[in-house]
């Protein structure tokens, strides 16, 4: 058992925080009060005058799938071989030895969303992991945790410089609803109720990449829409609301522009990365800006570094730039902490200190959006991973 004490906590519960502590117990919180006796079968850590927080979480990256300074032969993003790849799952090409996941531990980030890129109009499956371990089996939370779709420059350059289809954005949406609507067709005609069904289902009629589906459409896991340009994102939602899917809105560049109407819309965005050059046009207005006006209208709002575009020991810095930019301190942080958990869809098990939850921590000795503040602790499941004590 772990025992944190005389720290004050920030549980993301609520707005409020307190001086207490914290007992942890086979990798679960198991009490958060004003005051717990320490027993000898405890480790302790005396937190006095510290800060503590659930880990933080990145909502969209490519840690360990683009690994940094390996080359070709660490860069598995993109299938760029067919526009609609769905069966490609994250987890199949994530390397947990990537030094951007120690990079991550070094900062408080203890979760991440980790998929393919934007190359394919639909990439594959994204999985929810956790920032430490050696096997990602060990590391994942929800895998898979959403299907990625891209819509604009991206999927055009990459086909349609080369005559292939898509060379239009009416040839991208044309392709997401076709894929989509065979989908449905498939698990309509291919329903799973009974051990029965299943059995004889698997015997003839199983379809490698229509099943990937079938979570989408029980609403199980969205649809992850990259789409940076206003029509992108109005595209993202039209093809969600035709087909009755639940939708996040990854980058959301020019969500600052029609914030009202995507509070309407009722979609959370992702937005990031604005720590990162305008290198092509549909990035031309990315700004710190974004997630403020964004969650002023309405909008649940988590952050990304999109790493390595952003390398990912940044997000703090992002969640403080956000901040000075109107998005305000605290809605910064639920943004790289329960919005972001919630928008994962794995809030039941991270994104905030509360019984029962992940015991996913981090201990800073100031504020973790003041940059001249330290990283003391970070802890996944209970098990002290930062600073290395090997």
């Amino acid at each position: 058992m772990l025992l944190i004490q005389n720290g004050i906590l920030h549980t993301m519960e609520n707005n409020q925080s307190f001086c207490g502590d914290l007992l942890e117990k086979d990798g679960k919180i198991a009490q958060i009060a004003r005051h717990i006796t320490p027993t000898q079968d405890m480790q302790v850590i005396d937190a006095y005058g510290k800060n503590i927080f659930p880990g933080f979480i990145d909502a969209h990256s490519h840690i360990g799938i683009s690994e940094e300074k390996v080359g070709a032969q660490g860069d598995d993003c993109n299938e760029s071989t067919n526009p609609i790849t769905p069966a490609m799952r994250a987890i199949d090409a994530i390397n947990p030895m990537d030094n951007a996941f120690h990079n991550a531990l070094a900062v408080g980030i203890t979760g991440v969303m980790a998929g393919p890129g934007s190359s394919n109009v639909i990439g594959g499956q994204f999985a929810f992991l956790k920032t430490y371990g050696r096997r990602i089996e060990d590391m994942v939370v929800l895998a898979p945790a959403a299907i990625k779709i891209a819509l604009g420059e991206n999927p055009k350059n990459t086909y349609g410089n080369n005559g292939n289809m898509p060379i239009t954005r009416m040839g991208i949406a044309a392709m997401i609803r076709r894929e989509l609507f065979n989908a449905r067709q498939y698990i309509r005609e291919n329903p799973v109720s009974t051990k029965k069904d299943e059995s004889a289902r698997c015997k003839g009629q199983l379809n490698f990449d229509m099943e990937c589906y079938r979570e989408l459409f029980d609403k199980k896991i969205p649809l992850k829409a990259h789409a940076h340009r206003t029509d992108d994102i109005f595209t993202a939602i039209r093809i969600a609301r035709e087909f009755n899917l639940d939708l996040t809105l990854d980058h959301c560049t020019e969500g600052h522009l029609i914030a009202k109407e995507l509070a309407r819309e009722g979609f959370p965005a992702i937005v990031g990365p604005a720590l990162a050059s305008r290198s092509k046009n549909e990035v031309s207005m990315a700004d710190f800006k974004t997630a403020g006006q964004l969650a002023k209208a309405g909008v649940r709002v988590a952050l990304t570094t999109d790493h390595p575009v952003s390398r990912i020991q940044y997000l703090p810095l992002c969640a403080a730039l956000a901040a000075r930019e109107g998005l305000g301190e605290w809605q910064a942080l639920r943004a790289i902490t329960i919005d972001a958990a919630r928008i994962c869809r794995v809030d039941n098990r991270v994104g905030s200190l509360k019984e029962g939850k992940d015991a996913d921590i981090v201990i800073y000795d100031g504020n973790p959006l003041d940059t001249a503040s330290c990283l003391y602790k970070t802890i996944i499941n209970g098990k002290i991973v930062w600073p290395d004590e090997k």
